[in-house]
């Protein structure tokens, strides 16, 4: 028995070794697929700060990062991994929501009066194509400057892997995580063109956070859990109680 984990790479490689270190077998069946998007480094343009909302935005341009002043900015990121991916990649003064989008756009409205940015500081968001939430745009109505610059897109794949629909067929599948609602979506579209809709979705789909639980909740899916908090640790907590649950 194992989990499918479906996580994009190179991340779930990271994620498979936290599980298997924890007495977990698991399949991997990464549902997007990292492609970057040119970004030039306009010199002429001054920032303040740089906000990142994925580790990704920041490994497309990282060799464009070895040679730029942006690293000498402030950077604000959504969680603790994309801050770690952000200190790897030269940036010295890393501020973390340590959450989801909306932590960050908090973060970033305490940063004023905290004195960390001005009343008339210019952000750089480096964004992937497909965005959940118009971050840029809610932190204008408060008055900060925000350029939207896109770095990456994550292409959705279509099918899973032979292994996966072996295990699937077999029932060997213990539980599915989900990290993002496109995944989750790819995942189930995927499923269908596989014709094992209905084997997917019989285990429990653990997902980090209630956006996500709704994409599977909506698809059908009846056991549905989601982490207490959008982050990988607790998102591992909500497996053990799915997977001790379905033992009971």
């Amino acid at each position: 028995m194992a989990v499918l984990l479906t996580r994009p790479r190179p991340d779930n490689e990271a994620s498979a070794a936290r599980l298997r270190a924890r007495g977990v077998d698991v399949l991997l069946a990464p549902m997007l697929r990292f492609e970057p998007v040119a970004f030039v480094d306009d010199p002429g343009v001054h920032y303040d700060a740089v906000i990142a909302t994925s580790s990704n935005a920041l490994r497309a341009i990282a060799a464009q990062l070895a040679q730029s002043r942006l690293t000498e900015l402030p950077l604000f990121a959504v969680g603790d991994h994309t801050g770690s991916t952000a200190r790897e990649l030269g940036f010295t003064k890393v501020i973390s929501a340590a959450g989801d989008v909306a932590a960050l756009r908090e973060r970033l409205l305490q940063s004023r009066p905290a004195k960390e940015l001005q009343e008339k500081s210019r952000l750089l968001y480096l964004a992937g194509v497909d965005i959940s939430r118009d971050l840029a745009g809610e932190l204008r109505e408060h008055g900060l400057d925000v350029v939207t610059r896109t770095t990456y897109r994550m292409a959705a794949l279509s099918t899973l892997p032979h292994e996966v629909c072996e295990a699937f067929a077999a029932n060997a599948v213990q539980a599915v995580l989900h990290y993002s609602q496109r995944t989750a979506a790819a995942f189930l579209e995927a499923a269908r063109t596989e014709g094992i809709e209905i084997s997917a979705l019989s285990v429990p789909q653990c997902c980090i956070s209630g956006n996500v639980a709704t994409v599977l909740r909506e698809a059908g899916a009846r056991q549905v859990s989601v982490a207490a908090s959008p982050n990988e640790n607790a998102l591992f907590e909500a497996l053990d109680r799915a997977l001790r649950s379905r033992l009971a």
